[in-house]
């Protein structure tokens, strides 16, 4: 996942829990109020204190007030460098605090922070709707626009252009003075609504919940490694003794797969899909009828038949219904994959001796017998050999086999916490690249799931490269006493997602802040899909997959144990996540009357079939992608660019070189312009034609 958190872009706000402190400091101590004296000047973690976000902020926002009237007073005939110019390189102090800000408030928040999130978040948004909609700046920026073509601008200037004044426009600037107000509202309201649905989601997650086990006969089926996890977070929660499993999926998913209970199997399951929806004070239905509705509000307000509408105009897909599409193109053969899985399944129950029927909390148990029974796996025996430092250092020898870059451990570069890896990232000669930090392990001030972010993207200053400084984080299984961290399959294909992320923002190399990287929100999970492909790419594997006591490299009989079981499930891995995307799209182009949230859900899924054992990968009470984290009318894009990723790794694959050089350079090419035109344009230019879908469909065994 990307995380969309910069300013005029985001609504989460962020605070680093690793450091708080009760002093106020001058502006003249404030870290921000300076150059950073870092290697690389990277944000300084352990000087920046609690109490240095709001000044920062407050004088961020007025000094970012001052540039927009600079330009507005501007006497001069409004031109690009004074006017489109300016604005791409305006508040630079705003937008270096609120990256800090933003990032590190998924990444390790605590109660302090979040009250301080509410304090902030209004600020900001006011700010951001005092400058979309400045009517003495809109109207330089539309007669620059409007003159566009007789400027003489080349193809990067002139995207700018657009990009500027569509961002305007799309945010109001062209309403009349009663409808911006009420714009202003909506946006005050939503920025609110958003950030108290994550904090409830980050509770219900972190804190609300926990399965306690006392006997250890309910311990039966779990691998040792589980058991062992299990009792070390029971002694942190001061247990010693018990075992605690919670809803962190590091956690979760190993019980659902492996442990014979069955009550306690549906106990944790209903615990995870009912987070949100529990009529306490961290119920999200609340937040959903009114985020919903306002943003259709907006929507009408801005010209567009709904929410969905407004999003998929900027994006590849153009109009809702060309989503749905799709969709359900895939939906109908997925479905009947998944009914198939669903049979076999049911058919070991019966056989041994279950008199029940196939539930939700069974799937993944079941599932785990079913690849024994078919494949003569189970994940337990490919887990010694996925050490995360193994598939780490896999990782980056696919990027430099890849792209001659090379990682660098760094012990000089300041993280926000203890356990969080620093890196330059070089090109082959040593140059510098950028930062990246790496994050891997469940906190209790950690939002779940993993993403990529930035804490500096690429620009130019003055004519000079300003390198980015990349994050990914994620939430993968901790080492317990003696066993290091040992991932299971979807872990390992996270972090090679999340790098993939993580090198489109390193090879982003354009001259504006607004397009350099700023690719259409379907498109922007292929970089990180697409390196998903090598993860368990046999002569990958072989390079990486060391097991974690023996040194042994991963014999050639579990290889192709993975190769033959590729298809594996993939009818439920497919059909939860469409199920997803299809609520998400119901939700933000469907009529809702306020009513009954969890009502709304279920006809959503009885309209498309949905079999009951199976549920959304997201219900709607805990899908942060769409309710606190950018991507509404938007989680669709997963599977648009799974469509592009696949055509484009299966250019490597016809070529019999997975590391084609010449298809390895066309697509660092490709990252590096991201943004400077239109997605399928970028697209085309690497590939020489459109993206079919018959790659994902036989990738995914649906044809």
């Amino acid at each position: 996942m990307k995380k969309f958190g910069v300013f005029l872009a985001a609504t989460a706000v962020a605070l680093s829990s690793c450091n708080s402190a009760k002093d106020q400091k001058t502006n003249m101590q404030n870290p921000f109020f300076s150059e950073y004296k870092t290697p690389f000047q990277v944000p300084p973690f352990s000087e920046i204190k609690l109490s240095d976000y709001l000044p920062a902020i407050e004088e961020g926002i007025k000094q970012h007030d001052a540039e927009i009237a600079a330009i507005t007073s501007n006497q001069e005939e409004p031109g690009f460098d004074n006017t489109i110019l300016a604005m791409d390189n305006s508040g630079e102090l705003l937008e270096k605090v609120t990256t800090v800000f933003f990032n590190l408030n998924s990444a390790n928040t605590n109660d302090e922070m979040q009250a301080l999130a509410r304090q902030i978040t209004p600020m900001i948004t006011k700010h951001q709707n005092d400058v979309m909609l400045n009517k003495a700046l809109f109207e330089r920026v539309k007669t620059v626009y409007d003159k566009r073509n007789d400027l003489n601008l080349d193809h990067e200037q002139m995207r700018l252009v657009e990009k500027i004044y569509k961002q305007f426009a799309r945010n109001g600037a062209n309403l009349n003075e009663e409808d911006q107000a009420k714009l202003r509202k909506i946006n005050e309201e939503l920025s609110m609504l958003t950030l108290q649905f994550g904090e409830n989601q980050l509770a219900e997650t972190n804190k609300n919940f926990k399965l306690v086990i006392d006997n250890e006969a309910d311990l039966k089926g779990l691998p040792s490694d589980v058991i062992s996890a299990a009792a070390d977070r029971a002694k942190k929660d001061s247990m010693d003794g018990k075992w605690v499993f919670t809803l962190q999926k590091p956690s979760m998913i190993p019980f659902l797969q492996y442990a014979e209970n069955r009550s306690l199997r549906e106990k944790l399951y209903r615990g995870y899909f009912m987070r949100g929806d529990n009529n306490d004070k961290f119920d999200n239905k609340e937040n959903i009828k009114k985020i919903v509705r306002l943003r259709d509000e907006r929507a009408k307000l801005l010209g567009f038949e709904n929410h969905a509408a407004y999003v998929i105009a900027e994006n590849m897909a153009q109009t809702p219904q060309n989503v749905y599409d799709l969709l359900m193109k895939l939906w109908a053969p997925a479905l009947e994959r998944a009914k198939q899985e669903r049979k076999e399944m049911q058919a070991i129950i019966d056989k041994e001796g279950g008199k029940f029927k196939l539930a939700s909390w069974d799937w993944w148990y079941y599932a785990e017998k079913l690849r024994k029974e078919k494949y003569d796996l189970n994940e337990a025996e490919l887990k010694p050999y996925f050490k995360l430092e193994n598939v780490r250092d896999g990782l980056f020898w696919v990027a430099n086999k890849l792209y001659g870059i090379q990682f660098v451990r760094k012990t000089d570069i300041p993280t926000y916490c203890d356990e969080v890896e620093a890196y330059e990232v070089q090109e082959a000669d040593g140059s510098h690249i950028g930062v990246f930090y790496m994050d891997f392990h469940p906190r209790d001030g950690k939002t779940s799931g993993a993403w990529q972010t930035e804490y500096r993207s690429q620009s130019y200053k003055d004519g000079k490269k300003v390198t980015p400084v990349v994050s990914i984080v994620c939430n993968f299984t901790r080492p317990t006493g003696d066993t290091p961290a040992l991932l299971n399959l979807d872990e390992v294909t996270t972090l090679f997602h999340e790098c993939g992320h993580a090198l489109h923002a390193l090879f982003t190399d354009g001259p504006y802040k607004k397009t350099a990287g700023n690719v259409q929100r379907d498109f922007v999970e292929l970089p990180s899909q697409i390196m998903e492909n090598w993860a368990l790419e046999p002569e990958v594997l072989r390079h990486y997959a060391k097991h974690y006591q023996t040194g042994e490299t991963i014999p050639e009989t579990l290889i192709a144990k993975i190769k033959n079981s590729a298809y594996f499930n993939q009818g439920f891995e497919t059909i939860e996540y469409l199920a997803a995307a299809l609520l998400d799209m119901d939700w933000h182009s469907k009529a809702f009357d306020g009513g009954d949230v969890d009502a709304f859900e279920k006809a959503s899924m009885s309209n498309i079939n949905l079999i009951d054992e199976i549920i959304p990968r997201y219900r709607s009470t805990y899908f942060t992608h769409i309710f606190d984290g950018g991507y509404s009318a938007g989680y669709y894009v997963y599977i648009w660019a799974a469509v592009l990723d696949a055509d484009a790794f299966n250019a490597f694959k016809e070529s019999g070189d997975i590391f084609n050089p010449e298809y390895a350079r066309k697509f660092r090419e490709l990252l590096a312009k991201s943004g400077s035109d239109e997605g399928m344009t970028i697209y085309k230019q690497f590939r020489g034609q459109e993206p079919s879908i018959e790659p994902l469909l036989k990738r995914r065994g649906l044809k």
